[in-house]
């Protein structure tokens, strides 16, 4: 087909027709009048790809980010300039943290008025620069496929992470003949056969071996790929942050989450093991506990690093054997290596088990709702299919604490440290997987920043189930400050509304719980009501933390 015979069609009908071939069946926006045209393309597309039009960006750019870390693809997020873009950039950060494949498209001024400090005009290559993988401005209608076809290849390849394109108002509406661009096939690298050798090489030689899986792009095939080689070559694994559903936590080979709510005698572990093996991790701050279970830049035993990016290879420790490859070509290339008798760490791994398995028993005193007791009544809940979504704060140590995960359910949070991300990301979740049971863990404060997305939930048919563990207070700063400036509490504390009129006023169905007695009924109920719900649980504010009362930090609750 020449040019001159293919359809002309606006820069906004040209982008939909390059989302279409990229497979793309969701769009997560809040609509605005700078990019009207591809909204337009949209209405054609209507019966291939559904719009979600949330109530606020960030909630758009976080089910955005939740779709891509559920599907594997880019999730892709409109959004309109200068305050719609400002308020989505919390979903790019936290795509770019959790290395979490996403497209944001932002409606721009007119290019005539272009660096005139036009109405919302910003430059969206300074702005998110630090924080995305690509940035870019599409000045020529005739380049779209091109730009798309980039952005869908930069996003998936190597480490995940966030593009952002920019798109004129004028360029969208202009037209062009074009041909589409072809569909975009990350590549998958595999593992040469020399550094598999090396790698048995270094298990056979270790005494205390330790294997640390995280990061992103884990398959649920990967996931059984890597727990069938540590159980038959009989090797202790812990997650990292947030990544607790990669390796199954019944398996006698799980020693626990390396986060903010694993055992602390993992830690302990960590920094006696004479050999690490880090697989689709990456050796940041959290990962590595403030990067004291290692001493940059030498890691000081044995560390071999499997990553997908070759730029995350010695970053910041040096490996001493690095693979360039994703989890999902390493889990495959080991699933089968019988390595190592599984009793030659039987001690080890055991202990190990012992340390996680007496983690789970709690140790703080139960206040009226007894949240472990609670975790252990949803336990049931988590088999097969679900989603379990977490936001920031304290709170979520009760559900990263006490709840186990396999495949394929899964547990999505920012390891970003992202407040407000629990709730959009429910009702992504429960978009996406509308066959999954899907639960959002939320304090008052998060939910305070991202409530109003349950009625995006009840509008497209979304059911997530939204525990609201409700202490009126900022929790993980209150315990901050009782730890660092005793009795000199100030901005922490929180009056709310009540949170079950405000969910029966967003069409949810909606129940308050004041003792561990009436949780489960309440929870079954929600279930029962086939539509989005809010429970919201009474949380004692003197239980500050998994691990702390406010009065054994000094300060007795007032």
């Amino acid at each position: 087909m020449t040019a001159s015979t293919l359809p002309l069609r606006t820069g906004g009908h040209l982008l939909v027709d390059q989302l279409l071939v990229q497979k793309v069946d969701t769009v997560f926006c809040v609509p605005g009048e700078s990019y009207l045209e591809v909204l337009d393309g949209l209405y054609d597309a209507r019966d291939r790809i559904r719009l979600i039009n949330a109530r606020h960006e960030a909630g758009a750019a976080n089910m955005a980010e939740a779709y891509g870390k559920l599907t594997g693809r880019p999730g892709i997020c409109m959004v309109t300039r200068g305050p719609g873009a400002c308020h989505a950039a919390v979903g790019v950060h936290t795509a770019f943290q959790d290395s979490t494949p996403m497209i944001l498209l932002i409606g721009q001024v007119g290019r005539e008025f272009a660096d005139r400090e036009a109405f919302q005009e910003i430059d969206y290559r300074a702005m998110f620069a630090p924080v995305a993988k690509w940035v870019a401005q599409i000045e020529v209608t005739a380049r779209i496929p091109e730009y798309l076809a980039r952005a869908f290849t930069v996003a998936t390849q190597g480490r995940p992470g966030p593009v952002v394109l920019a798109l004129p108002e004028d360029m969208l509406r202009e037209a062009a003949q074009v041909p589409d661009a072809p569909r975009s096939r990350p590549i998958r690298g595999g593992v040469p056969a020399v550094e598999l050798d090396e790698l048995r090489d270094r298990l056979v030689a270790a005494e205390r071996p330790m294997v640390l899986v995280g990061g992103s792009g884990w398959s649920d095939a990967a996931c059984r790929h890597i727990q069938s080689f540590c159980e038959s070559n009989g090797l202790p694994v812990a997650c990292s942050f947030r990544r607790q559903d990669i390796f199954d936590n019944n398996s006698a080979s799980f020693a626990g989450d390396l986060g903010t709510s694993g055992p602390p005698a993992l830690v302990k572990r960590m920094k006696q093991a004479d050999l690490l093996v880090v697989v689709g991790a990456r050796l940041g701050e959290m990962t590595t506990q403030g990067y004291t279970i290692m001493d940059p830049p030498v890691a000081g035993r044995s560390l071999v690093h499997i990553h997908a990016d070759s730029g995350e290879l010695g970053r910041v420790y040096a490996p001493d054997l690095a693979i360039n490859t994703g989890v999902n070509a390493f889990a495959e290339a080991v699933a089968d290596a019988r390595w190592i008798s599984a009793d030659r760490y039987k001690a080890w791994r055991e202990n190990a088990r012992a340390d996680y398995l007496a983690y789970m028993e709690p140790n703080t005193p139960p206040g009226p709702v007894d949240l472990p007791e609670v975790m252990r009544q949803l336990q049931p809940f988590l088999q097969g299919d679900y989603v379990l979504t977490l936001d920031a704060g304290n709170h979520t140590g009760w559900p990263q604490r006490f709840l186990s995960y396999a495949r394929p359910g899964r547990q999505i949070g920012p390891t970003s440290g992202a407040m407000g991300y629990s709730v959009p990301a429910a009702v992504a979740a429960s978009l996406v997987r509308p066959d999954a049971l899907v639960i959002g863990c939320v304090g008052d404060g998060g939910f305070m920043m991202s409530g109003q997305e349950i009625a995006t939930a009840v509008q497209h048919g979304g059911r997530p189930i939204v525990l609201v563990f409700n202490n009126g207070m900022y929790g993980t700063i209150r315990m901050h400050q009782e730890r660092h400036h005793p009795g000199r509490v100030i901005g922490t504390d929180l009056t709310s509304p009540d949170f079950v009129a405000y969910g029966k006023a967003l069409g949810a169905h909606s129940e308050r719980v004041t003792s561990t007695e009436e949780f489960l009924p309440a929870f079954e109920r929600a279930r029962a009501s086939g539509k989005a719900a809010v429970i919201d649980i009474e949380a004692d504010p003197e239980l500050v933390s998994t691990r702390f009362t406010l009065s054994s930090l000094g300060v007795v609750a007032n």
